[in-house]
């Protein structure tokens, strides 16, 4: 009886197992993609990185994009973004078609940052200031830079959080290394340079702050 009982439910499990949902890609359907923003006739548009083509920008993500834009128009250089949303093509109003703007990882002035040759194996990159500090993770491990110290290129471990949060640590030279990254938005005060993670860097129990943003190794 008891197995008869059994077997009963079995069917009922397997119907559980089958319609149980799959958790969906919050990314699915968009393009990340890096480039220069400008003005044309009251419309942002995006250039891709060497590319002719132009995206009038519609920030259905609200994302601010705008607004961050203008604050950076009074600084020197080209205006560079890394940004992700779902690109529509059309052959109309002078432009290539329109970008919806869902997340931007990184706004900044720079002529540079279109030709980064590091940009795609890099994982992440953080830097704050007072004093000026960077990080920079990729395949290898973790590269730290301090003023009046040497270099340290070191392996790390990964800990994924709660909330989106990460936390990266090392330990090397009887140094306890740690960068804790949040995603919020973060402005650095020497440049302006907007990004979507805050960063607060513990070597031995010592913290600096600053910002953060993914690199072309990593999908989030």
């Amino acid at each position: 009886m008891r197995t008869a009982l059994l077997l009963a439910t079995l069917p009922f499990f397997a119907a559980c197992q089958l319609f149980t949902p799959v958790p969906q890609n919050p990314n699915a359907g968009l393009t990340r993609m890096q480039g220069e923003l400008g003005g044309e006739n009251g419309q942002l548009l995006f250039q891709p990185c060497n590319e002719h083509r132009r995206y009038v920008v519609t920030d259905t993500g609200h994302t601010s994009l705008l607004q961050e834009a203008a604050t950076l128009a009074s600084r020197p250089g080209k205006l560079y973004v890394d940004l992700r949303g779902s690109f529509n093509a059309s052959s109309g109003g002078g432009t290539d078609g329109q970008v919806n703007l869902q997340q931007v990882y990184r706004l900044a002035r720079s002529d540079s940052a279109c030709s980064d040759p590091n940009y795609k194996t890099l994982v992440l990159a953080a830097n704050g200031q007072a004093p000026h500090w960077s990080v920079r993770v990729n395949a290898k491990g973790m590269e730290i830079q301090r003023p009046g110290q040497p270099d340290l290129a070191l392996p790390v471990l990964e800990e994924t959080l709660p909330d989106g949060r990460l936390s990266l640590s090392t330990e090397a030279n009887d140094l306890r290394i740690e960068l804790w990254l949040a995603p919020q938005r973060c402005v650095d005060s020497a440049t302006g340079t907007v990004s979507s993670l805050t960063a607060e860097l513990r070597i031995n129990g010592q913290v600096q702050r600053g910002c953060a943003w993914f690199g072309g190794a990593r999908n989030d």
